[in-house]
């Protein structure tokens, strides 16, 4: 079990969205959670990574993502540094009015954070 320094609290970034002004204008909420697995892509074992966040480039992708059609909310929450396998490394949290709009951001947004903003060591055991 993982203590609660190496997680997360999706429920506060949803509790942000829910205070959002334009709320009742949302029909879907959807997040992504990502975590450090075990294993790289190429199936080696991984005992950590280490993360670094352009905090411009994020805020710069999120608000460019906002003006997407339907979206009323994008939240973005990265930990940096040193992080262990189990560890929570980034939560995203998408509001908008229909699927079509909040699944496609969700996915540009996930997409784009993780190519532009970030960077990521891999550390083997």
């Amino acid at each position: 079990m993982y203590s609660s320094s190496h997680r997360i609290d999706i429920n506060l970034l949803l509790d942000r969205i829910r205070s959002n002004r334009d709320y009742p204008k949302v029909g879907m909420v959807l997040t992504h959670l990502g975590v450090v697995r075990g294993t790289s892509r190429n199936g080696e074992a991984v005992s950590g990574i280490k993360v670094g966040v352009d905090r411009q480039k994020l805020a710069a992708i999120i608000e460019e993502q906002k003006k997407r059609s339907g979206i009323v909310d994008i939240l973005v929450e990265v930990r940096e540094g040193m992080l262990s396998v189990g560890d929570d490394v980034m939560a995203i949290v998408v509001a908008g009015d229909i699927r079509e709009n909040v699944i496609q951001v969700l996915s540009d947004t996930l997409n784009a954070v993780k190519a532009q903003a970030t960077t990521k060591v891999e550390y083997f055991t």
